[in-house]
């Protein structure tokens, strides 16, 4: 009941997570639609909701591929699964509980309209499916929105409203000001509409793939988790469902950690959609009961799974729907033991993203990946100086990406010049063999970013 003390810390590590959460959980009273001050319960969404949601919205969504990767199976010794949702019409699976949030609602609010605070994909969502099945809708959209985004939803037929330099603006404006009264908001990750609507998913990985040991569920304001968890474990409680997180924006572990939704800090993050700083509180009572496991990914982890399903799977997919596989990578969180061999599920969330960040995502993956190297050399300033370090550099089979003179900071010799680079190579033992070569030649060559081995990006 209100009041109650949240589960020590210690508590916490002894126990498993379901045991913990579960048990405090059920102590609590059942209201969905309860006051701010008083706890949800953790079955306010019920696999019931989720079975009715999954035959309320199968005729407007797509049912998105579920299939083996062979190449990712290779790299992180699983056999991967992905699912496809960057394949619904709008880019995400938001779109999911989207249609059922719309189509559950009255009569009454059906012809009223609804409104929302979104960034992009949730936007999207509800004015795809608003304008499909005719009920008015308004976004507000904060400025920092991208423009293609902002313009696609105009593109519906919505009403677009920019207001708010952040989400957390552009929702209390649409919660408060008065020419939005009688519109329903719904939040996009919180109502138990949309909690069970993302919880179609789960059931359409399991029809796909019944045998499967794991699932990995990015985790943002933890709608997604919740209804996958909820859905997967009533249909088979022997598999195990893990959520991934971003360093930058660990919303659901400062939750668990406080036993309820806190605020978090947040950095800047190439998962922008999972940059949620408090989790909903109806999503992570019904998330903690049934997810086993929170993990974390880092920048480089991200951007480099990003490259690997450009590059293997032909997929562009955003930084928060590359959560899961980036937590898969070797030397990251589930690189573990326990995993391998396994069928583990691999939901690709949403595949909105700029061209231009992708351009600079694709860049910090191949830093990461360690095909990318810079160095700084002193060569001779005189005719034919460069011509010469060209040369070499083209025997060791290195590609220029981009080059620059600098001759005030180099204190060795008048008749030098610093030459600094930026080349594209085949892997870390091709950025060594490149090092030794010049360094035969021009002895004073370094390593800008740490010694052969080491990213030249981190973080």
């Amino acid at each position: 009941p209100p009041g109650q003390p949240a589960p020590s810390a210690e508590m916490m590590s002894r126990f498993p997570l379901r045991a913990v959460c579960g048990r405090t959980a059920s102590l609590r009273r059942v209201i969905c639609s309860s006051p701010p001050e008083v706890v949800p319960s953790w079955d306010c969404v019920k696999f019931e909701d989720v079975v009715r949601a999954h035959h309320r919205i199968r005729s407007g969504i797509v049912r998105t591929p579920c299939e083996r990767s062979h190449w990712l199976s290779l790299a992180t010794g699983c056999e991967v699964y992905l699912k496809s949702e960057q394949l619904q019409f709008t880019g995400s699976f938001k779109e999911r509980g989207g249609r059922n949030a719309l189509l559950s609602l009255s009569a009454e609010k059906k012809q009223m309209g609804v409104i929302a605070a979104s960034a992009g994909n949730h936007a999207l969502a509800l004015a795809w499916h608003g304008s499909q099945l005719g009920i008015p809708v308004t976004v507000i959209m904060p400025t920092v929105a991208p423009m293609a985004k902002v313009e696609k939803c105009r593109s519906f037929g919505v009403s677009v409203v920019i207001h708010g330099a952040h989400i957390g603006e552009a929702k209390e404006y649409a919660q408060s000001d008065p020419q939005f009264a009688g519109l329903t908001y719904i939040n996009g990750y919180d109502d138990p509409e949309i909690v069970a609507g993302a919880g179609t998913l789960g059931i359409e990985m399991l029809e796909q793939v019944p045998d499967a040991d794991f699932i990995l569920v990015p985790v943002g304001g933890a709608g997604l988790i919740a209804g996958v968890a909820l859905a997967a474990k009533t249909l088979n409680p022997t598999i195990t469902v893990l959520g991934v997180e971003p360093e930058r924006c660990a919303s659901f572990t400062a939750a668990l950690k406080a036993g309820r939704p806190v605020m978090a800090p947040v950095a800047s993050t190439l998962a922008d959609g999972l940059a949620v700083p408090q989790v909903g509180p109806h999503a992570f009572e019904v998330a903690r009961h049934w997810v086993d496991e929170v993990v974390q990914v880092t920048e480089r982890e991200l951007s480099l799974a990003m490259l690997r399903l450009v590059e293997m799977q032909k997929a562009v997919v955003e930084g928060g729907g590359a959560a899961g596989l980036a937590a898969l990578l070797p030397g990251a969180a589930l690189d573990l033991p326990r995993l391998k061999g396994k069928k583990v599920l691999v939901p690709l969330c949403g595949g909105n993203i700029d061209t231009t960040i992708l351009g600079r995502v694709i860049e910090r993956g191949l830093s990461a990946d360690c095909r990318m190297l810079r160095i700084s050399s002193a060569v001779s300033d005189r005719p034919g100086g460069l011509a010469d370090f060209t040369r070499v550099l083209a025997s060791l089979g290195a590609s220029v990406k981009d080059i620059f003179h600098e001759r005030a900071w180099l204190y060795s010799s008048v008749d030098q010049v610093l030459i600094k680079c930026v080349l594209e190579t085949s892997g870390s033992e091709h950025n060594a063999a490149i090092v030794k070569g010049l360094r035969q030649h021009w002895p004073e060559t370094f390593r800008i970013d740490g010694e052969p081995g080491q990213s030249s990006y981190r973080g």
